[in-house]
């Protein structure tokens, strides 16, 4: 391709909503321009990352078995109805009538049309296993769309469903597809890592989420090091070192804590750690019967001062809950927020985490305004003893926190270590929760009808492409892999509209490069080199080979990899040989 029939549209200025480096520069590289919020056009250079990634995804599910198909944007509500998602999904889900007032939405994924599919063409248990995929537009109202393509509403996505007699049958495919994506961003040139999630509203038993490994991600993940363990740290386990009840070393006394009521403030007022500040945090249990009606539950959850609760370890203990109100705390502790702490008569529901479980000497509120109670230990102080011994006997310990460097790994080899992480995909063992509402069936090899066993397994193919330039880039613009770039090499030619012979050359190599399979775009605008070389380094082009007047006259060419510091002048001759097998 050439500059003259393949305009770039680099902009020098960075938008002032650009708040991350992947957006700033899929602008400034023209490789996106926003249409509205949360919605951009990919432009031609942009596109053919896109592109790039699609082909690579669609090859290795190929690999694995899967079958391509195509499915509707626009669903009828009727089949959202069916698993009771269209009253659970939220505002995310953008919902539209048509001409005949029939309710439909725009897909936000489509585990409900792909049942619907497969309860209609599947049979017999000798069609399964099978597993159908598709890359396609999804549309997710989003309340703040940010970060580009990154967070927007409407993306491209790949994602494939898989329909099974058994268990064993899920299991195996599940593992061909864990593999099947560690193909495909190992292909991709990224460093990732699969790690054990949380299933959310997908629904679920066994889920994976695989990270680019960048330092703007949203997630934190946590891997082990002396092991593959790896998880979300919203599914991490938190392990402690077990340990005794030690006797006190500090007297039990109230303390004047006249307007400390953070953990960090209380911690530095009495010059004790952070670690030996009990953290009490009230939150309401929400219960809903058949009909729909709510029944709330005042609970207390107790913490070390230097962990955070972890919501979701901690709705699937007592369900779901919200955070109490200051009328509520009053109500239960006879105090304001901030000084809160183990009520001994206490006619509502404790959790306690497991690592508050051996605390010695350490401080919690007195549930007084202004005070607070130092000295407190779980073995000999009246306030806390009888408190702790009601909480052993109804087994209260649970781990409700997130997990922090240094923790233990939970399988049991090496200290866990913290990362920051940006989802690219995301597997599931989905099991029957859309087949059994939809009554998706088989015939089994009994004869009898059957639900079958599902799994679901995605890639945002528009966020990976954000997702490596945030893992890849510099001050410059962007790093591509060769996997991944737009374009593979540039040839830049040095004022080739004043020289016959430098255009023949520059030409002749282009050709040559095309007729080896290279991706090359050749620059031939008429421009100072200076701002040549700038905008091949904004928009990534890994190898740059510039060819001159001076260059023809000693049979050489001057390369350059986007990475590299310096230039190095090579043979003529050998150039292309050279280039294939830096794209090996």
């Amino acid at each position: 391709m050439r500059t003259s029939q393949f305009p770039l549209s680099t902009v020098k200025e960075t938008p002032a909503d650009a708040e991350i480096a992947s957006h700033q520069l899929m602008i400034r590289a023209g490789l996106i321009r926003k249409l509205a919020a949360g919605l951009y056009t990919w432009l031609p250079l942009g596109l053919r990352v896109l592109r790039k990634v699609e082909k690579i995804v669609r090859e290795e599910m190929e690999k694995a078995g899967a079958l391509e198909l195509l499915m509707p944007a626009l669903q009828p509500a009727e089949l959202w109805q069916e698993t009771g998602r269209w009253q659970q999904y939220g505002p995310e889900l953008a919902r539209l009538k048509d001409r005949h007032e029939r309710d439909f939405c725009l897909g936000p994924t489509h585990e409900e049309i792909i049942t619907d599919f497969a309860r209609n063409e599947l049979r017999s248990y000798k069609q399964l296993p099978i597993t159908y995929y598709q890359i396609q537009t999804k549309f997710r109202d989003e309340i703040r769309p940010r970060f580009g393509v990154m967070r927007s509403r409407e993306f491209i996505m790949k994602d494939a469903y898989s329909f099974h007699a058994d268990q064993e049958s899920l299991t195996e495919t599940y593992q061909l597809m864990h593999q099947a994506y560690s193909n495909i961003f190992n292909r991709l040139g990224l460093k990732f890592r699969a790690v054990v999630a949380d299933s959310g509203s997908i629904g679920g038993a066994v889920s994976h989420e695989f990270h680019v490994l960048a330092d703007s991600g949203e997630d934190a993940i946590a891997f082990s090091t002396g092991s593959e363990y790896a998880a979300n740290v919203e599914s991490a386990t938190a392990l402690f070192k077990e340990q005794i009840l030690v006797p006190a070393h500090e007297k039990f006394a109230k303390v004047a804590t006249p307007t400390q009521k953070t953990i960090a403030e209380v911690s530095e007022f009495l010059n004790v750690p952070v670690s030996k500040v009990l953290k009490t945090i009230a939150i309401v249990r929400i219960q809903r019967d058949d009909e729909g009606n709510e029944n709330e539950v005042f609970y207390n959850l107790f913490l070390r001062g230097d962990h955070e609760l972890n919501e979701i370890k901690t709705r699937k203990i007592i369900g779901d809950f919200r955070f109490a109100t200051e009328e509520e705390i009053i109500a239960n502790h006879g105090c304001v927020p901030g000084f809160i702490g183990p009520v001994l008569d206490a006619n509502y529901p404790c959790l306690f985490d497991l690592s508050v479980k051996y605390l010695s000497d350490f401080v919690c509120g007195a549930n007084q305004e202004g005070f607070h109670l130092r000295g407190c230990n779980w073995a000999s102080d009246e306030h806390t003893k009888v408190f702790y011994q009601k909480a052993l006997a109804k087994q209260s310990f649970y781990d409700l926190r997130n997990v922090v460097e240094g923790d233990l790994s939970p399988d049991g080899q090496g200290t866990l270590t913290l990362a920051r992480g940006i989802e690219v995909g995301h597997i599931f063992q989905l099991g029957t929760k859309y087949s059994a509402s939809m009554n998706a069936a088989i015939i089994n090899e009994a004869g009898k009808n059957q639900i079958m066993i599902m799994g679901c397994y995605g890639i945002g193919i528009s966020r990976v492409v954000a997702a490596a330039i945030e893992q890849n880039h510099d001050e410059h613009g962007l790093l591509w892999s060769n996997s991944l770039a737009p374009f593979q090499v540039v040839i830049c030619p040095m004022n080739m509209h004043k020289s016959e012979r430098l255009k023949e050359a520059t030409e002749q190599l282009y050709q040559d490069l095309l007729a080896a399979g290279v991706d090359v775009l050749l620059d031939d605008r008429k421009v100072r080199a200076g701002f040549m070389f700038s905008d091949m380094e904004l928009i990534g082009i890994p190898h740059r080979l510039v060819i001159s007047d001076k260059g023809l006259d000693a049979q050489t060419i001057e390369y350059r990899a986007r990475t590299d510091s310096e230039s190095v002048d090579l043979p003529l001759a050998g150039i292309v040989d050279f280039i294939k097998t830096k794209l090996v």
